[in-house]
């Protein structure tokens, strides 16, 4: 099979996606000096560069692969809130998933770029738990899409910014499985083990040694030490533990396998976790191979890399090389 045949199986998808959304907002310049009032590079503002960021990256690279993403969250009735949607509109994703909210503030990052690298973060945010008024209203959304798309599959974006509640998890979960449809998440260590039953877990490698109850290395014997681990406490079917450089483990609860990653000139590894959770998706939707998981996720992510800021993976570089890893 070549690339473009690999990639043409993840399109015309319908992905469900819930979870934390934001704004990435990027101010850029240059920078030729140090400032005279403290050891810090002093940056030449050019311009501020908004762009969908959380679960919204995942729609975005979902998109970019070809196929549909609905989106679903909770943001603020506020300025950003409407900037926010505004920005799904101007990518054609329709903003009905969302539901707002009189108590919480949408999420801004905000990136200082000097020269294409960044110099600073600054976060605005309200990271308490969903009402249970508002939870019920995310449940209610997601459900009613499920049942009026032909959803392959459901992912679900953590970023412990209070979104996903252990009842939401819950709740769609069911729901998903109640209708045959795959799950997938992209977890943080706040509702690590309220993932019961999700077909796909996707920790990296900081998470699962920050839950599980023993020490975690990158050798094979201690990876599958904790996917079964993962199995026994959460009963997922599939496992998988991106490792940075060192590419990423898979184990579908038959066998566990290391796949390693190629050299990489990194620029900015924000977003790549977004990327490999949207490609291993619609893979495992797709009914793909793990060695085919796990070589897309490896040289998608690895592209998102680099490049400055969060972006979505390009398909047409992404099959270059493919192309190339098939003809090694």
């Amino acid at each position: 099979m070549t690339a473009t045949e690999i990639l043409n199986k993840l399109e015309n998808r319908q992905v469900l996606i819930v979870g934390d959304v934001m704004v990435d907002r990027y101010l850029m310049g240059k920078v030729s000096r140090i400032s005279p009032e403290a050891p810090v590079p002093v940056v030449l503002y050019e311009r501020t560069d908004d762009r969908l960021g959380g679960a919204a990256n995942v729609a975005l690279n979902i998109q970019a692969l070809g196929s549909t993403p609905l989106l679903c969250s909770v943001i603020g009735d506020d300025p950003v809130g409407t900037s926010f949607r505004d920005l799904l509109t101007k990518r054609k994703m329709d903003p009905g998933g969302l539901v707002s909210s009189t108590t919480r503030q949408t999420t801004v990052k905000t990136r200082v770029l000097g020269n294409n690298h960044q110099m600073l973060r600054i976060d605005q945010e309200d990271a308490h738990d969903l009402s249970t008024e508002e939870a019920s209203r995310l449940s209610s959304k997601v459900l009613d899409i499920l049942d009026r798309h032909p959803v392959d599959v459901v992912i679900f974006q953590d970023y412990n910014k209070g979104i996903l509640t252990p009842e939401v998890i819950a709740e769609v979960t069911a729901g998903a499985r109640k209708r045959g449809i795959q799950t997938a998440v992209d977890p943080k260590k706040e509702n690590f083990f309220a993932f019961h039953q999700v077909d796909l877990f996707k920790p990296n490698l900081k998470e699962i040694r920050d839950s599980a109850p023993f020490q975690v290395d990158t050798t094979l014997e201690s990876l599958r030490k904790a996917a079964a681990f993962l199995h026994e406490t959460i009963q997922n079917r599939m496992t998988m533990i991106t490792l940075s450089e060192k590419g990423l483990f898979l184990d579908d609860g038959v066998s566990g396998a290391l796949y390693p990653t190629e050299t990489r000139n990194v620029s900015d590894v924000s977003g790549a976790g977004d990327t490999v959770i949207s490609i291993a998706a619609l893979a495992m939707a797709a009914g793909m191979d793990n060695q085919t998981i796990a070589t897309l996720s490896n040289l998608a992510g690895g592209q998102v890399c680099e490049y400055p800021g969060v972006v979505p993976v390009q398909r047409s570089i992404l099959e270059v090389e493919l192309s190339r890893w098939l003809n090694t």
